[in-house]
């Protein structure tokens, strides 16, 4: 089983879908480890190498060939990346496919908490990435993949914790959808 894990910045994607890998037993894969190696493999900060595949669409391009790659050629696994769910159905590679969401203040909450920066100055950053991933996604695949309609299941993670997201995602999963 294939199980895909989409949504914003700080919605949970990496630390729920550890969680739903490690009660499967299944290997887990961040798109946004990728996207990070990437960029210091070219020198850049993320934000940077954001602002750099604003125009040149080949650097996303790579992104998702290599996405598309990792989850076709594995049948236990649970990816998580922005268009992990869309990049699965526009590749017919059957998948669970969950989005997950949380408020902006949640949001900007888990990731200054995870990264150690400041709230205002991690909700300026939040909100540029993002800006810059819709206008790329949009531009290149015509897609805004927090409307897109594809997925199974749409969890609001701003008051669950990572172990109640998790479960709820083993327990849809585990019953076929």
């Amino acid at each position: 089983m294939r199980i895909t894990i989409s949504g914003p910045i700080g919605s949970g994607k990496s630390t729920v879908g550890k969680l739903v890998a490690e009660k499967l037993k299944f290997t887990f894969f961040s798109g946004g480890e990728i996207f990070r190696m990437s960029a210091r493999k070219a020198g850049l900060s993320l934000e940077e190498f954001g602002r750099r595949a604003e125009t040149d669409p080949s650097i996303d391009r790579e992104q998702d060939r290599i996405q598309v790659e990792i989850i076709s050629q594995h049948s236990d696994i649970v990816f998580e990346s922005r268009l992990a769910g869309w990049l699965a159905s526009e590749n017919k590679i059957d998948a669970v496919k969950i989005y997950l969401d949380a408020s902006l203040e949640e949001r900007v909450r888990r990731v200054s908490s995870r990264e150690g920066g400041k709230y205002e100055g991690e909700a300026g950053a939040i909100n540029r990435r993002e800006e810059s991933e819709l206008k790329r996604y949009n531009s290149y695949y015509g897609v805004n993949f927090k409307e897109w309609g594809g997925y199974d299941l749409k969890i609001d993670t701003t008051e669950m914790s990572p172990v109640e997201a998790s479960n709820r995602i083993v327990s849809f999963a585990q019953r076929g959808r």
